[in-house]
């Protein structure tokens, strides 16, 4: 139970971001910006936080798998999802994403040697169901008006990200969550700092005659709640719930989004819609749940695989 608190939280706190980075977008700060912001500041969040813990050793090939994490989970998956949004509709963007658990679902059955049982897919598919209804139920005369370009770098962004999961699955039973994300962040910030750090200047809230407090708060909450505390219940959660189970809870992102979308007058649901979106997701989740041992993960196998 504490994996699907923790993981719960995690995407709780995606989805309130959803409408901080829409109005972040609004009030003229680059997406790109916000990219580098966020790395930059867990990176070096990340680093302080573990000079106050017990010190891990890295082996040199976790190191190597932890970049790759890197770039999938944060530094080309952030940089991806910016790209895409800009040639990408809203709605394909969010059609896409239900993709997720296919992903993990596959990869974790090619990887880690998970078992696809019929309870599983249809876990998975309930959870696409619902996501989908949510997606749609929430349209109100808009079309899925993305260029062909941007829809492939949003698939490619999920894709990535379900790589992200499964791959850091094993080091979670190594490592702590603040070492692993503090080589992950610090690889993110070096990769993305030549393409992205050049926005800076553009901030408006960076400058005195733009200062605006409202835009600094967006910003204080997108980089401390959205991203240091996010990512660091991520590994947390997938120390006792597999990836599959972790990547269904995405679809908790757009409920939470679409009911501040709500609450603040940005959009309207019919609440049978969004009540049976929801049920659906979370039966998809429950049909997927099965209490996992921690360190009963086979890592010579593992090793076989080339992940250890």
């Amino acid at each position: 139970m504490r994996g699907h608190i923790l993981i719960l939280t995690a995407n709780v706190l995606f989805g309130i971001s959803m409408p901080v980075f829409k109005y972040l977008l609004s009030s003229d700060v680059p997406p790109e910006a916000i990219t580098i912001m966020r790395a930059s500041f867990a990176c070096v969040m990340f680093w302080l936080t573990s000079l106050f813990m017990p010190m891990e050793k890295v082996a040199g090939k976790d190191l190597a798998i932890l970049f790759v994490c890197a770039m999938c989970g944060v530094g080309i998956n952030q940089y991806l999802f910016v790209l895409g949004l800009k040639s990408s509709s809203p709605v394909d963007a969010s059609i896409i994403a239900t993709s997720v658990p296919i992903f993990v679902m596959l990869l974790a059955a090619i990887i880690l040697k998970e078992p696809v049982t019929a309870k599983k897919a249809s876990g998975v598919m309930l959870g696409v169901c619902g996501g989908l209804l949510l997606v749609f139920s929430s349209i109100h005369g808009e079309t899925g008006n993305g260029t062909l370009h941007g829809d492939m770098l949003m698939f490619v962004n999920q894709l990535m990200y379900s790589v992200y999961l499964v791959r850091s699955k094993p080091l979670t039973a190594k490592y702590s969550s603040v070492t692993m994300m503090k080589w992950m962040f610090l690889f993110s910030t070096l990769i993305l700092t030549p393409f992205c750090a050049g926005t800076l200047a553009e901030v408006p809230t960076f400058h005195a005659d733009t200062f605006s407090w409202s835009q600094t708060e967006a910003l204080f909450y997108l980089l401390f709640g959205a991203t240091y505390l996010a990512f660091m219940l991520i590994p947390m959660a997938l120390k006792t719930i597999r990836p599959t189970v972790a990547s269904m809870y995405n679809y908790v992102q757009p409920i939470v989004a679409s009911a501040i979308a709500i609450a603040i007058g940005q959009d309207t649901f019919s609440i049978i819609k969004i009540g049976f979106a929801s049920a659906c997701v979370w039966w998809g989740i429950s049909r997927n749940h099965k209490p996992q041992q921690t360190g009963t993960l086979n890592y010579q196998k593992l090793n076989n695989y080339g992940i250890l």
